[in-house]
């Protein structure tokens, strides 16, 4: 990393071993380092410990030898991430708290409220790269590609990411690892977060039942005929396999994916998986992408680019089309179990360059 003196730097700690090794990284390349932890909003049911997480942080940033100051945005990020993901859900949508708190608060409130307080540039522990092409920066996958978070990071603006840092891009998480037990880092061994930062271990359908009325309704087949029950539409996602019941199923019948729900009357109807049937609900080859973002210049009908709809899902070759300020997708081959809400984030040929995203409809 090219030494910076004079340069400060508010790095996000989150009590974890990734943005500890971060803040490391950035004081060992010159960086005046500054630890911002940033309280969210809880539910009360829920067995995450903010304390705890702060106390780990405040640890951390002691070894490392800098400031930690704590930022509450829980009232922010009740407003701005919790209740928009119930009002998605209750619409039958399936949205995306980790790309909404990426947008409102890492790079939103966090982002201008450091900045006011003179910070230079502001930095995360995500598994992404960031690289300069002339005047502009580009948005790169990390080194992980198990790890890789650029699909959570497609809101990101061209000026944000000019002022932002990724310093553990260009490492493995088993190299974060061992860099953490290298430099003596208290939370070098404790595990990786699982699920909603905002949950901790609670299961995300209990949540959703404290905030969302059971509404129990009818299960079909691709014929329309009823075969099971559900707890709501609302709790389901395309693609999901679990939480209703059928009424008659066989120890080693094959597993049902729901492929499609029905808001108004309350329904869903499921199908074996079976690719391009009729009965999968395929969205076919075209979706439609609100709320976009660029990172940088919009691309061209005639790119070829790769797209990935869900986290972790396999990027396929598509191009677009640009219709004011809506995006057609469209993929080379058939989709399934695409979920509108959910984002569709697109990247260049080779799928290394995050050129942006949106929401599905």
């Amino acid at each position: 990393m090219v030494r910076k003196l004079g340069l400060k730097v508010c790095v996000g700690m989150s009590g974890g071993v990734d943005s500890s090794v971060a803040a490391v990284l950035l004081k060992k390349g010159g960086y005046e380092v500054v630890g911002v932890f940033i309280k969210i909003w809880i539910p009360e049911l829920s067995n995450c410990d903010w304390r705890a997480e702060r106390r780990d942080a405040m640890r951390a940033a002691a070894k490392i030898g800098i400031p930690l100051i704590t930022l509450d945005l829980s009232a922010e990020y009740k407003k701005l991430v919790i209740d928009y993901l119930l009002r998605e859900y209750r619409l039958g949508r399936t949205p995306n708290p980790d790309v909404m708190c990426n947008k409102e608060i890492k790079f939103g409130l966090f982002y201008r409220e450091v900045m006011k307080r003179g910070a230079d540039f502001i930095a995360t522990g995500h598994y992404a790269r960031k690289q300069l092409l002339g005047t502009s920066c580009q948005l790169l996958a990390s080194k992980d590609k198990n790890k890789d978070q650029t699909y959570f990071l497609w809101t990101l603006t061209p000026e944000i990411l000019s002022k932002t840092l990724f310093p553990i891009g260009d490492y493995k998480k088993s190299e974060v690892r061992k860099l953490a037990a290298k430099f003596g880092l208290p939370n070098a061994a404790k595990p990786d977060s699982q699920g909603l930062c905002f949950l901790g271990p609670v299961d995300f359908k209990d949540f959703l039942a404290q905030h969302l009325p059971e509404k129990v309704g009818q299960v079909l087949d691709g014929s329309g005929k009823v075969i099971g029950e559900h707890k709501g539409a609302h709790f389901y996602t395309i693609g999901e396999r679990h939480g209703f019941t059928l009424s008659k199923q066989t120890p080693d019948e094959a597993p049902h994916y729901i492929v499609s729900k029905d808001m108004k009357n309350n329904t869903i109807t499921i199908a074996v998986r079976i690719v391009n049937s009729k009965i999968d609900n395929s969205r076919g080859r075209e979706i439609i992408l609100k709320e976009v973002n660029w990172i940088g210049r919009a691309p061209k009908s005639s790119d070829k680019l790769m797209a990935r709809c869900r986290y972790r899902a396999p990027l396929v070759p598509c191009h677009v089309k640009v219709e004011g300020d809506r995006v057609k997708i469209i993929f080379d081959q058939p989709q399934t179990t695409i979920a509108s809400g959910q984002s569709c984030v697109l990247y260049d040929a080779r799928g290394v360059a995050c050129l942006g995203g949106g929401v599905i409809e």
